[in-house]
This record gives structure tokens, C-alpha cells and sequence, in this order.
């Protein structure tokens, strides 16, 4: 019958009791099958993480316009990594640096949860916030 019609046999389904096969035009069905998988990965979730770096000792206007972009971020769906960053010898402020990300972190209650408290990788104290669900 596929010769007849001058197309192609094509398996489905072959773990189908019996096999499903169709009668059609091969480098179409390829076609559509890229067509449906590039649509599918474009509906896939792209999980952007944003960064905002402190100092043990940021200031007050500082911290807050850091805030602000922190809100923005967490707004627009993206991830946020905040950290302290401690150079040289101020690794000795380690619990003011605990203090600023535990008060961001509350602060940005409302826009985001905390998906990793804060912990120490070397010179860096690391937060990760991750955004609310948008309804």
C-alpha cells in the first residue's frame, strides 16, 4: 500500500501489541517530531541565578539599594545567590556577615523563601533565596 501511495512506512509504536505503523512521508514525520520537541523545550523552565555581593560591613544605603535589586530579581522569577564576601583579616566578622543575610533573608520574606541558610565555603558566606510561585 505505501508503495502504491509512494510514501513510507513508518513504525510508531513498536512495543505495541501489534506494532502501529502509519503510511506517510518519513522526512515529514521527522519534521514534525523536531518541530515537537523544540516545542516542548522551549515550555521547559530556564532557572536563572542572580548575584549579589556584600561586605561584612555594608552600609546601611548600600544594603538597602542591594535590597531593592535583590526584590527586582526575585520578582522577575530569577534565583538569588547573595553572599558576604570577606577579605583579608575580616574573616573575623563571620557573625556580622551571618547578621546581614539572615536580615536580607527576612526581609525578602514575602518575595521568596530560603532554599539554603547561610554557610561559609572559604572567604565567602553563601544564601541561596529561591522566588515565591507567581499566581
Amino acid at each position: 500500500m505505501a508503495i502504491e501511495q509512494e510514501l513510507d512506512l513508518v513504525e510508531i509504536s513498536p512495543k505495541a501489541k501489534p506494532p502501529v505503523c502509519k503510511i506517510i512521508d518519513y522526512k515529514k514525520f521527522l519534521y514534525e517530531q523536531k518541530k515537537r520537541e523544540k516545542n516542548l523545550k522551549s515550555k521547559a523552565t530556564k532557572v536563572t541565578i542572580k548575584e549579589i555581593r556584600f561586605g561584612p560591613q555594608t552600609d546601611e544605603h548600600d544594603y538597602e539599594f542591594k535590597k531593592k535589586h535583590a526584590v527586582k530579581f526575585l520578582q522577575d522569577g530569577a534565583k538569588l545567590k547573595a553572599f558576604v564576601f570577606f577579605k583579608g583579616r575580616s574573616i573575623i566578622f563571620k557573625e556580622q556577615g551571618q547578621i546581614l543575610l539572615l536580615k536580607l533573608a527576612q526581609e525578602l520574606e514575602e518575595y521568596g523563601k530560603v532554599e539554603q541558610l547561610p554557610r561559609l565555603e572559604g572567604k565567602r558566606m553563601i544564601m541561596f533565596i529561591a522566588p515565591k510561585k507567581v499566581k
